[in-house]
């Protein structure tokens, strides 16, 4: 993949940049392995918005993804890398040797015509190739992977993203997330071979609010620009600071640095090393 830079012919094209696309191999999804996205605007069951800034955005169809993978010792042959408008990462179509055809996360480098395998047993160490983490050799770059054997690949799944194999001590593996966190995994947990295609993603700049209306984000605005009734920021007269001694949500809790992990999870003994910020 890349990014295309155009030149400055207006204001909204000036220091906005595109995905080129190259490493796409078709344009139209495998139609049985796609249904249609409902709008839900953010929106419960009860008409209630629940997450802000959501409405709106093109059409889109969701693809279904496997992140288990366990079709376990069969070869799959790669017949297409495809664009999928859910996700910033870009999705491998594959066909088994029994002709059953599935979707999963394609790593970065992955081609066209090439052969991947998932199996609990020892595999090459090769881009797509998916097996249990101690049947992987330390320093290797993992996505895709489980938090709990069986559940399907959880952590590494966004664009240019993957986890280091640190080490295996007993029945845990040591692995360093992305974010810096360094914590205990089940030996038996899956994981995939590689990093997570398209890195550049991260490199793209919107340009103008109109390609983000149509990725289906709305306006955020800013509590200080809101009045006193709408917001803990608002009122005030002019570039006048918010009057708190620290930043609140729109529902008067802490905000901006704040922890939200729960204490006292169950998972906190797993880890390491916190993540850094």
């Amino acid at each position: 993949m890349g990014i295309t830079k155009y030149k400055a012919n207006s204001a909204g094209r000036r220091g906005s940049s595109v995905d080129s696309f190259s490493d796409i191999t078709t344009k139209k999804p495998e139609k049985k392995l796609t249904v249609i996205k409902k709008k839900t605007g953010g929106r419960n069951v009860h008409g209630r918005i629940t997450v802000r800034h959501i409405g709106g955005g093109n059409k889109r169809f969701i693809r279904l993804v496997d992140f288990k993978q366990q079709k376990y010792d069969v070869r799959a042959e790669v017949l297409s890398i495809e664009y999928d408008p859910n996700r910033n990462a870009r999705i491998a179509l594959v066909r088994y040797e029994d002709g059953e055809k599935s979707y999963f996360l394609a790593p970065n480098g992955l081609k066209v015509g090439a052969t991947v395998v998932s199996s609990k047993n020892k595999v090459e160490v090769k881009v797509g190739n998916r097996s249990a983490i101690e049947n992987i050799p330390p320093g290797v770059m993992v996505y895709n992977v489980e938090l709990a054997p069986g559940k399907g690949g959880e952590l590494a799944r966004s664009a240019g993203n993957g986890i280091m194999v640190q080490s295996i001590e007993g029945d845990k593996a040591q692995l360093k997330l992305p974010s810096g966190e360094i914590r205990f995994v089940s030996i038996k947990c899956m994981a995939s071979i590689g990093q997570v295609s398209n890195p550049d993603y991260r490199h793209i700049s919107w340009g103008k609010a109109g390609r983000t209306r149509r990725r289906g984000i709305r306006p955020t605005v800013r509590g200080k620009a809101m009045n006193p009734v709408d917001h803990p920021h608002g009122g005030g007269e002019g570039r006048n600071p918010i009057g708190l001694k620290r930043p609140k949500t729109p529902w008067g809790k802490p905000a901006l640095g704040v922890k939200t992990r729960k204490k006292g999870k169950k998972s906190d003994k797993h880890i390491i090393k916190r993540r850094t910020k």
